[in-house]
């Protein structure tokens, strides 16, 4: 299963490799670019667009989710940058070992994801709530905590791919660059870009909380959709990272 996502995602992220390789002597640039690389490799992908299910649809429902995607890159790039301080402070060595670290990790997204998803038709309900795309107003900033938590935990799932990307092309030049502290926030940015672009295109066309408007039947509706998309996008995680 691996190989099959693998190939698809080859397929996706070379246009933008090549784009990246022309522009390596321009550091910040090619941070970004090998950002948006990352986020179309195939440990990160199914993250990236269940990340995009759920905040898109919280959009579409109930305004535009512009602090939760916020938050939720903010959790990305505390990650990637925390990587690039241990590599830092511990050396260069130390970071062969890292990726098998985070492999447990890993395999903890696709149950997360199927999780999220039961969560989201409703087939259970906890004394607890689940503080990842609820409003604002509604959890005392909780949803802040949720998105941040979220976006963290997504970037620690490496494959070898990302593995290439982040320690043996953006390391290295972290290493070696004046400004280097900027690249991993970059990187993480970079990974970030598809949510990005589908948020801002839901806020462009005035789509925000378009299906609030119509009605809480059809809100529903748009909901279990979308936890079924992500549980479909867990179990397909689950079969290529397990």
């Amino acid at each position: 299963m691996f190989e099959i996502v693998e190939s698809i995602s080859h397929f996706l992220r070379d246009p933008f490799m090549n784009v990246a390789t022309r522009v390596e002597s321009i550091p910040i640039l090619f941070a970004l670019l090998l950002g948006l690389v990352g986020a179309l490799a195939p440990c990160q992908f199914s993250g990236n667009v269940s990340a995009i299910t759920l905040y898109g649809t919280n959009s579409l429902k109930q305004g535009i989710a512009w602090r939760e995607t916020l938050f939720f890159i903010l959790g990305k790039i505390t990650a990637f940058s925390g990587l690039g301080l241990v590599i830092y402070l511990l050396g260069q060595e130390f970071q062969q070992q890292l990726p098998l670290l985070f492999e447990p990790m890993r395999k903890l997204i696709g149950p997360l994801l199927i999780f999220i998803g039961v969560y989201m038709l409703g087939l259970f309900k906890m004394t607890w709530h689940l503080r990842l795309w609820k409003p604002v107003e509604k959890t005392k900033g909780k949803g802040h905590w949720g998105a941040f938590m979220l976006g963290f935990s997504f970037s620690l799932g490496f494959c070898p791919t990302m593995a290439i990307l982040y320690f043996s092309l953006l390391i290295p030049l972290t290493l070696t660059t004046a400004y280097g502290v900027f690249l991993p926030p970059l990187f993480a940015l970079g990974t970030s870009i598809p949510l990005l672009i589908v948020i801002f295109i839901i806020w462009y066309l005035g789509f925000g909380g378009m299906i609030l408007k119509k009605g809480r039947r059809l809100g529903l509706y748009v909901q279990r959709t979308a936890g079924i998309l992500i549980i479909l996008i867990g179990i397909m995680d689950v079969l290529t990272f397990w």
